[in-house]
């Protein structure tokens, strides 16, 4: 979906409630001492505070590669791989600086009070260093593939700090700022190998983007609901409803399905690839989007429906049906 010069062609979700590492009688204190007194321990911490599980969603930054039909092209790979690592780096500066700022938040909720930060693992001190020395090498990484890309990066930066600090606890603007972080993924995307971001590409991004972000927020409405912790959610969420969020996600999910079929048979799409095969890919993207309303709306678990659907056998069907008739469609 995204073009060359004549061609036609979402913060991060943060996770809303952790696995435990570890429980014990004595709760998060027990490991204070024993995280903090071991390099090793703290490093450990370190490296769950950064979230790698999360960095799936930077694959967002490749999706102008794919549909550029530059994905066989090795320097264009390069330049994409390294501005995915960089977006990796600077998700997980972004996670370590949420964790400080919401620790004596989050030591009164009763899964996120296992974060090493609010579990006493790891320092504030020294998560603050981490993500500061995180951020700056991922930025100085942008700057020498691209000015575009270190202006992009930067404005992702500095979009998920407003968002830790104050947009996320304001209900529908946190999800818009979700998205907009997924559309700043797309453009930086773009931006490393210099080719224009198509609107098509970027419609169907912040849809897809604020579907997921509704679906997550319902979510966590109603796990609180369920388990009795209304009061150790985000602030957000008291802005919400369950029977608005599900209206929202009904509504969004045929118009993103939508969006994207009628970019797969627009006259321009069809001439920059030169075929109509693209649209054999939508059945599964349909069905995808459906099967994430089910994880989402009639059978929530405990992890969140962005987490879960990376582990349901019949989302990630969909998923490789879309991604290789898609593949097809470009390449083949």
């Amino acid at each position: 979906m995204c073009q060359t010069a004549r061609s036609p062609l979402a913060e991060d979700v943060i996770s809303a409630h952790d696995t435990p590492v570890r429980s014990t009688p004595t709760g998060p204190a027990t490991t204070s001492a024993a995280g903090l007194g071991s390099p090793g321990r703290a490093l450990t911490a370190l490296l769950r505070t950064l979230r790698p599980k999360q960095w799936v969603k930077n694959l967002f930054v490749a999706a102008p590669l794919v549909f550029s039909r530059h994905l066989i092209n090795p320097t264009y790979l390069v330049r994409t791989a390294l501005a995915v690592l960089a977006f990796c780096v600077l998700s997980g500066a972004v996670y370590a600086f949420n964790d400080v700022r919401d620790a004596d938040a989050d030591r009164l909720h009763p899964t996120k009070r296992y974060r090493p930060i609010a579990a006493g693992e790891l320092s504030e001190r020294a998560a603050l260093i981490a993500a500061a020395g995180l951020a700056i090498g991922a930025l100085g990484g942008c700057l020498l593939l691209s000015w575009k890309l270190a202006a992009l990066a930067a404005l992702y930066l500095i979009q998920n700090a407003a968002y830790t600090l104050k947009l996320k606890q304001i209900a529908f603007v946190d999800v818009l700022s979700i998205a907009s972080g997924f559309l700043l993924r797309v453009l930086a995307g773009a931006a490393a190998i210099n080719v224009p971001a198509s609107r098509w590409l970027l419609v169907c991004t912040a849809l897809l983007a604020t579907l997921l972000g509704f679906g997550k927020r319902a979510h966590e409405l109603a796990w609180a609901e369920r388990t009795g912790s209304e009061g150790a959610t985000r602030a957000a969420l008291a802005g919400y409803t369950l029977s608005v969020l599900k209206l929202a996600m009904l509504a969004l999910a045929p118009l993103t399905c939508a969006a994207f079929v009628t970019y797969t048979i627009d006259r321009h799409t069809i001439e920059f690839f030169g075929t109509d095969r693209l649209v054999y890919s939508a059945p599964f993207v349909g069905l995808g989007i459906i099967r994430f309303l089910y994880l989402a709306l009639w059978r929530p678990k405990d992890d969140p429906p962005t987490e879960a659907m990376l582990r349901d056998p019949w989302f990630l069907l969909t998923l490789a049906g879309a991604a290789g008739t898609m593949l097809y469609a470009i390449y083949g």
